[in-house]
C-alpha cells in the first residue's frame, strides 16, 4: 500500500503548488480521521489560473487535431497504468470499494479514448450560395477557455469527462476540483500534462466553492462553464453564467423512478436493482430511487430487494470482502438519517436498515423503506444515500404520472415484457435519459444528462462537445 499523496494545485504556467496560505483537511471517510490536507487557492491563484487559461487557449487551440487526440489517447494510457496507485488514493477520500475505484480509472480512460476520437470529427461545412462564385463556409470553432466544476462521487469519471471534451475541442480549461476527493482529481490532471497538454492550458484549483465561482465565471477569461452537482447550486451558477452570456453545461441532480410491471422479468430486475440501487452507497445521480411495483409482483419484489440489502457486505474500501463503502461524509448520513425518520413518522415501514453502523468512520445501513407517502422528505428530495423507496401501484397511468411528478428529469427506469408499454414509457416519462429491461446509462458513446431540474447538454456522445464550440459563418466571392 503506498501513502496518500500530496494534494497540489496546478497553476497553469507556474506548475505544480503544494503551499497555500490555507488547507482543508482531507478525512477518510471508512475512519472519519484525515489523510492528508488539500491547498486551498487564494484569489490571486485564482486569477493566474484564468489568465493562464487565455494564453494556454491561444496554444492549444493552435495544435492539430490530431495531435490533440493523440495526446489525449496518451493520457488514457498512463489512467490505465496508474490504476492501481489513482484507486487507492480514491477509495481512501472517497470510500468506494477497491475494485470499484479501479473500474472507475479504467472507465475515465474509456471517457478520454472516446473524446480523443471526437477531437478527429469536429468538421466544418460549405454551403451552396445563391450568388455566382461565392465560398460559403460554416467553421466549428472552440469557444474559449473553460471553468469545469467537478464534485467528489466520481471523481476521476467526472473529470475526464469535462477535461476530455473540452481538451478535444480545443478550448483550455481551469478544473475546480473537489475537496472531498483531491487526489483522484489530481491524478488525472497529473496524466493529461504528462501526456502532453501545454501546462498553460489546463489548471487544477481546489477551494471555497462560492468564492471559486464567483471570482472565476466573472472573469473575462472565462468563455464557458461545466458543471456538476446539486440542482440549487447548478441554477445559482447558471444564473451567474447567464450574466456572462456563456454557454453552460448542467449535470444536476435526480431522483430516479423505477417502474415495474406485472409482466416484468422480476428475477432480472432484483439482481440488477438490488446492484446498482447501493452502488457508492446510493451516491450517484442516475442511482434508481422511487420503485413504483405493480400488484402483481409487489411483494416478491419488495422481499428480493430486502434480501439484497441485507446480503450486502458494508464495510472500509479497502477490505476486499467489502461490497459498499461508507457514505462520502457525516453531514451525509446526518441527511439520509433525517429521511427515513421523516419517512417513518408519516406512515412509511422500515423493512431493512434505518440505522448508522459503527462508531467510526460514516457507514450507514442499506435501507429499504415501504408504503412511503408522496409527502415524505425522500419522495421529494434527491436522498444521495442508500435508500430504495419501493411503492406499489395498480393503474399504469398513475404510475407514469408519479414518475413524472418531480421537476426532476435525469434518469428513469423500467421493466415489462410489453412491447407496447415500453414504446409508450418512451414517448411519456419525461426523463434526459431511460434504461427499460436493464442498466444501459452511463457508456461515453450516449448522451450523458437531463432535463428540467436536473439540468442541461450532456456529458457524454458528440454531442458534450458541442457546448464547447461556437459556429461561425464566412460568405465571400473573389474580387
Amino acid at each position: 500500500m503506498t501513502s496518500y499523496p500530496e494534494i497540489r494545485l496546478h497553476l497553469g504556467g507556474r506548475g505544480w503548488v503544494a503551499e497555500t496560505a490555507c488547507h482543508k483537511d482531507v478525512l477518510n471517510p471508512a475512519t472519519g480521521l484525515p489523510v492528508g490536507r488539500v491547498p486551498l487557492a487564494s484569489a490571486e491563484d485564482l486569477r493566474h489560473a484564468a489568465e493562464s487559461a487565455a494564453r494556454g487557449f491561444d496554444l492549444w487551440r493552435s495544435v492539430p487535431a490530431i495531435e490533440r487526440s493523440a495526446i489525449l489517447r496518451r493520457a488514457a494510457g498512463l489512467l490505465r497504468d496508474r490504476k492501481a496507485t489513482i484507486a487507492e488514493a480514491l477509495t481512501r477520500e472517497q470510500g468506494r470499494p477497491l475494485g470499484d475505484t479501479a473500474m472507475e480509472c479504467l472507465v475515465g480512460a474509456e471517457v478520454l479514448d472516446f473524446f480523443a476520437e471526437e477531437a478527429r470529427r469536429i468538421f466544418g461545412r460549405s454551403v451552396p450560395p445563391r450568388v455566382p462564385g461565392a465560398i460559403q463556409t460554416v467553421l466549428r470553432d472552440p469557444v474559449g477557455p473553460v471553468l469545469a466544476i467537478s464534485t467528489w462521487n466520481v471523481p476521476v469519471n467526472h473529470a475526464a469527462r469535462k477535461l476530455g471534451a473540452a481538451l478535444a475541442a480545443g478550448c483550455s480549461v481551469v478544473l475546480k476540483g473537489p475537496e472531498e476527493a483531491p487526489a483522484s482529481t489530481m491524478m488525472v490532471v497529473a496524466a493529461l500534462l504528462d501526456a502532453g497538454v501545454p501546462a498553460e492550458a489546463l489548471s487544477l484549483v481546489f477551494g471555497n466553492p462560492p468564492d471559486v465561482s464567483d471570482l472565476l465565471i466573472a472573469h473575462p477569461a472565462i468563455k464557458a462553464l461545466t458543471f456538476t452537482g446539486s440542482t440549487r447550486i447548478g441554477k445559482l451558477l447558471a444564473a451567474r453564467a447567464g450574466a456572462q452570456m456563456m454557454p453552460v453545461t448542467m449535470e444536476l441532480g435526480g431522483h430516479a423512478p423505477v417502474l415495474i410491471f406485472d409482466d416484468a422479468d422480476i428475477d432480472k430486475a432484483i439482481a440488477i436493482l438490488g446492484m446498482t440501487k447501493f452502488r457508492n452507497a446510493g451516491q450517484i445521480c442516475i442511482a434508481p430511487t422511487r420503485f413504483l411495483v405493480q400488484d402483481g409482483v409487489h411483494d416478491r419484489f419488495l422481499a428480493g430487494m430486502v434480501k439484497a440489502a441485507q446480503a450486502l457486505r458494508v464495510g472500509d474500501g479497502m477490505d476486499p470482502a467489502s461490497q459498499m463503502g461508507p457514505l462520502s461524509t457525516r453531514s451525509r448520513v446526518d441527511a439520509v438519517a433525517a429521511l427515513v425518520e421523516d419517512a417513518v413518522a408519516r406512515g412509511a415501514t422500515l423493512h431493512t436498515g434505518g440505522h448508522r453502523i459503527g462508531n467510526a468512520g460514516y457507514f450507514y445501513a442499506p435501507t429499504v423503506l415501504g408504503n412511503v407517502p408522496t409527502d415524505a422528505l425522500a419522495m421529494n428530495d434527491e436522498p444521495f444515500g442508500p435508500l430504495a423507496l419501493i411503492n406499489r401501484f395498480s393503474d399504469p397511468d398513475a404510475a407514469i404520472a408519479e414518475a413524472n411528478r418531480l421537476d426532476y428529469g435525469l434518469a428513469a427506469y423500467a421493466y415489462t415484457g410489453s412491447e407496447a408499454m415500453a414504446n409508450r414509457l418512451a414517448a411519456e416519462v419525461q426523463s434526459g435519459m431511460l434504461s427499460i429491461n436493464h442498466h444501459g446509462l452511463g457508456p461515453v458513446e450516449h448522451p450523458f444528462g437531463g432535463i428540467g431540474a436536473s439540468g442541461m447538454g450532456s456529458e457524454g456522445g458528440a454531442e458534450a462537445v458541442e457546448r464547447f464550440l461556437v459556429t461561425r459563418f464566412v460568405t465571400r466571392v473573389a474580387r
